[in-house]
């Protein structure tokens, strides 16, 4: 058996950690979902709500699982038996979260893949068909191929390690993906359309309805599902209760400054999912008006092809550069989900990072091709409980990121707010003598209003409340 070295790989600097931590952050859930809940819950008043929360209730769980691996050098499966050995089966939660998110991960980015390679083959206007979608997925063997390429990339990059895979391709991905987000989103300002009605519509104007609150017809229980789902996002968006920032944790080198390193992450995260938002909002708006707004998770794969189509031979040009910075964007974050669950089988087992990488790549492409046949051989709707009738990917998302992922921030927050105390974060925080500007925030946070809103949004996720 193959035994993994008693030196732990490590990050080679405060920016390659940075860099890596938010290209997990920056995935499919900041690309189309908050443009979607934004445009949904009031625009600007949804973005308020977010960054107040991104600053108090993201920051407090973020930092805590950075800590959490930093001080006990381990991955999510070990690392909550070191804080305590009772609280040992916390940690088998935070490896089932990834184990089950990856796969359909895996499937998404293989429907990202299609749209590229179809804008690279200069055949936008196919991907814009009716029926393309659905017709894609519900196929057998093309999502089932597509998926393969997608997870046989995030393999690659998470067989070469910590410095020579995830940190390498982050510090390249990272800033192209950056780079392409700024253009795109200022692009989308000056779109200008006018449809069969004759009326004209602006980019700038729909950006108006993203950044400024919209409080017409609010009502205390509209507020309340504002709130619930920025929270939602908030798991999305910064990659917390899955296990992937203890793993980084882990790799975290002791003499770095923990806590600008976590702020950095919270300003590049939260700035790239609002320049997500003016990508998309202001050119679907132009084209389609707030009708157009409303299309859900079809916004990406339904409603901007639509738009790019609308742009002439140039639309095939900023189809193709949407869908690769998507791919980057999806490829950084599933590979933080994969190192999760390796890592975990490294530090559990002591295997070699080379068998540990196989054995979860085989393992969880084996549901990604269940997942992909939900759609045709394996097809069924099921009601869940909050509501929604899904198939198979769905019924995996709802029971990770309803459930189980709440589930694990709030058995999180006992642990180090009522357990082992948040001393015990707090003095890895401060370890080289780091001043903790938000230390009482921090503390508030993690005993008291965190666990709150985790229990509130554990039981909205259950159709409880």
């Amino acid at each position: 058996m193959e035994t993994q070295t008693k030196q732990r790989n490590s990050f080679t600097s405060s920016i390659g950690f940075v860099l890596a931590a938010a290209g997990s952050a920056v995935g499919l859930g900041n690309i189309w979902r908050f443009p979607y809940l934004a445009a949904k819950d009031g625009g600007g008043l949804f973005l308020l709500v977010y960054l107040v929360l991104a600053l108090t209730f993201g920051f407090a769980l973020l930092i805590t699982e950075v800590a959490i691996g930093r001080k006990t050098q381990e991955s999510p499966l070990t690392a909550y038996s070191k804080i305590n050995k009772k609280w040992g089966f916390l940690g088998i939660f935070s490896f089932v979260v990834p184990f089950i998110i990856y796969p359909y991960y895996c499937v998404i980015g293989g429907w990202v893949m299609k749209y590229m390679f179809s804008y690279l083959a200069f055949q936008g206007q196919v991907a814009v068909a009716d029926g393309f979608f659905g017709g894609f997925i519900t196929s057998q063997w093309q999502p089932i191929f597509y998926c393969a390429l997608f997870a046989i990339l995030c393999f690659i990059i998470v067989y070469k390690g910590v410095e020579h895979g995830i940190e390498r391709y982050s510090k390249i991905l990272m800033p192209i993906l950056f780079i392409i987000v700024v253009f795109i989103a200022f692009y989308a300002l000056f779109i200008k359309h006018t449809d069969a009605n004759g009326v004209t519509r602006t980019g700038l104007q729909g950006a108006a309805i993203y950044f400024i609150p919209n409080f017409e017809g609010l009502t205390f229980r509209g507020f309340l599902t504002i709130i619930l789902d920025a929270m939602g996002q908030l798991f999305y968006s910064l990659s917390i209760a899955m296990g992937i920032m203890i793993a980084y944790g882990s790799y975290m080198k002791k003499d770095e400054n923990l806590g600008k390193s976590v702020n950095q992450i919270e300003i590049f995260d939260t700035g790239v999912a609002i320049l997500a938002g003016m990508m998309i909002i202001p050119a679907v708006f132009a084209f389609s008006g707030k009708e157009g707004m409303s299309a859900g998770p079809g916004l990406m794969f339904i409603t901007l092809p639509k738009v790019f189509n609308s742009l002439g031979k140039f639309g095939d040009f900023i189809g193709l550069i949407f869908f690769v910075m998507v791919l980057f964007a999806a490829l950084t974050s599933a590979v933080s989900i994969l190192e999760a669950i390796t890592s975990s089988m490294m530090d559990k087992f002591k295997w070699s990072r080379r068998r540990s990488a196989f054995i979860m790549a085989v393992s969880t492409f084996v549901v990604s091709i269940i997942v992909c046949l939900g759609y045709n051989v394996f097809y069924f709707d099921l009601k869940l409980p909050n509501g929604s009738v899904g198939q198979i990917l769905d019924i995996l998302d709802y029971a990770s990121n309803n459930i189980l992922m709440p589930i694990v921030g709030l058995l999180t927050c006992i642990l180090i707010g009522w357990v082992a105390k948040p001393k015990t974060t707090i003095d890895e925080i401060t370890l080289n003598g780091e001043h903790f500007v938000r230390k009482g925030l921090y503390v508030v946070m993690i005993k008291f209003v965190a666990p709150i809103m985790l229990f509130i949004i554990l039981l909205t996720g259950m159709g409880i409340i």
